[in-house]
């Protein structure tokens, strides 16, 4: 409804009233503002009994925490204290008392060049090269933790939450008669 709501300069031919008085002719959205721009953002009520989680300060934005770790380390003439710099423990103990030794921080870049999408009844895929405003270019880091058995590639994420048990440590290997 259009009370108390004045347009000038329609005299384009489009501007037309309806028997009850409203003139209908087309708006952009937000016609009261710049043209297809909303001019409020609503986000949808909670019930009463939800309360939103409290943020854990370990986890915000870790994904921008974690860029600036790969940008960082790349150039980091002392790679050791820049580990401890970030919190990555060198020997490092999960929740369950699992303690790893790192071995190694590994990082890649990626990009992104083509996509390969199934073909309608399942008989195959179609590939596609990107154009490049389509391309994405990708980091991937890892830290490899040893837990006496295997290697575990852990995320930036999963080494900063474990508890660092960096003392010196001298690790029994089995028949070695420790």
């Amino acid at each position: 409804m259009h009370d108390d709501h004045h347009h000038h300069g329609h005299d384009h031919g489009d501007h037309h009233h309806a028997p009850n008085g409203h003139h209908h002719h087309p708006h952009p959205v937000g016609h009261n503002g710049p043209a297809g721009k909303p001019l409020q953002w609503q986000t949808p009520h909670l019930p009463h009994d939800h309360a939103p989680e409290p943020a854990d300060p370990r986890t915000t934005d870790l994904d921008l925490v974690e860029i600036a770790f790969l940008e960082g380390f790349a150039r980091a003439p002392d790679p050791s204290s820049f580990l401890r710099l970030a919190g990555i423990p060198f020997v490092g103990e999960t929740t369950g008392g699992l303690r790893m030794h790192l071995l190694r921080v590994e990082t890649q870049d990626m990009v992104d060049v083509g996509a390969v999408m199934p073909l309608i009844g399942g008989a195959g895929v179609t590939y596609h090269p990107l154009p490049a405003k389509l391309t994405s270019h990708r980091r991937r880091l890892a830290f490899v933790y040893h837990d006496g058995t295997v290697q575990r590639p852990l995320d930036f994420g999963e080494a900063r939450l474990l508890a660092d048990r960096s003392e010196a440590a001298q690790i029994a290997m089995p028949g070695s008669g420790q």
